[in-house]
């Protein structure tokens, strides 16, 4: 009897021992399954994470080589815009310089409109007549209307017409003339002019004189001969060695007002 419930007992306790382990087995399975499912879950949430920090790399990446690239841009554009304003001041500079000469060449164009209005009388009567050569104001008389042939004294009418040029070219301040002896090519040999370098020479000479005499400033003139070899026309008619025979009188260029002039008188010492 005592045997039996004591195995009663036993069997009582056992099946209760089974169905604690079966309930925590249970118990435990599920939370493994949970924690299962959460790792699961946070492995995924990681991997978008990850994809997410990849893209955000990637992104990152892109801006730092887009920064790079402004950045390279932003040079060139300061460089550009140096160069831009050093390219605006060259250009002020060069339009400062434009204006400087356009007023120079305007002053000597009035200038030029000056000396034709005094000379009018005399190019209207055709004792001479004003023109540009090789950028300079030259008054030009025909020797034949001056000078006898192959003679260097002046004609009376000759005189007058130099007296008269001489006292317009009078009142032109701060300007130098040199007249300009010039000959056909016709040869001349005599004791007294052995080659047209001397006839042209006593002839640019005399109309010097005669122009001191006449009242301007001995100063501001010059004689230079060039004989035949600067023709104004062709030797070979009649027509032509007329217009090689002349007398030029030339308005010598203020040299200061022409540009370089500063770097020249460097360059030559002057003061």
């Amino acid at each position: 009897m005592h045997r039996h419930r004591l195995a009663l007992a036993l069997l009582i306790a056992f099946a209760a021992s089974a169905c604690v382990r079966q309930s925590t087995y249970d118990a435990l399975k599920k939370t493994s399954e949970t924690q299962a499912a959460r790792i699961t879950e946070l492995e995924e949430a990681l991997a978008k994470e990850k994809a997410a920090l990849d893209a955000l790399q990637v992104e990152r990446d892109q801006l730092a080589q887009r920064v790079a690239e402004l950045e390279q841009t932003r040079t060139h554009l300061l460089k550009d815009q140096s160069d831009l304003e050093a390219s605006m001041v060259d250009l002020q500079l060069a339009l400062t310089e434009l204006e400087r000469r356009k007023k120079e060449a305007e002053a000597r164009v009035n200038e030029f409109r000056a000396l034709l209005d005094r000379f009018k009388p005399l190019m209207d009567a055709g004792r001479l007549r004003v023109k540009i050569v090789d950028g300079r104001m030259v008054v030009e008389l025909a020797t034949d209307v001056l000078f006898a042939s192959g003679k260097a004294r002046l004609s009376k009418d000759g005189k007058e017409a130099i007296v008269e040029v001489a006292k317009l070219l009078a009142d032109i301040p701060d300007r130098r003339f040199q007249v300009e002896g010039h000959t056909d090519n016709v040869p001349i040999r005599n004791s007294r002019f052995p080659s047209n370098w001397e006839l042209a020479a006593a002839r640019a000479l005399t109309v010097v004189q005669t122009m001191v005499e006449a009242g301007l400033a001995p100063q501001r003139v010059s004689g230079a001969s060039y004989a035949e070899f600067k023709p104004a026309a062709t030797n070979e008619t009649d027509e032509g060695r007329a217009a090689n025979r002349r007398i030029e009188i030339v308005v010598v260029p203020d040299l200061s007002t022409l540009p370089g002039f500063e770097e020249l008188k460097e360059l030559g010492g002057g003061a």
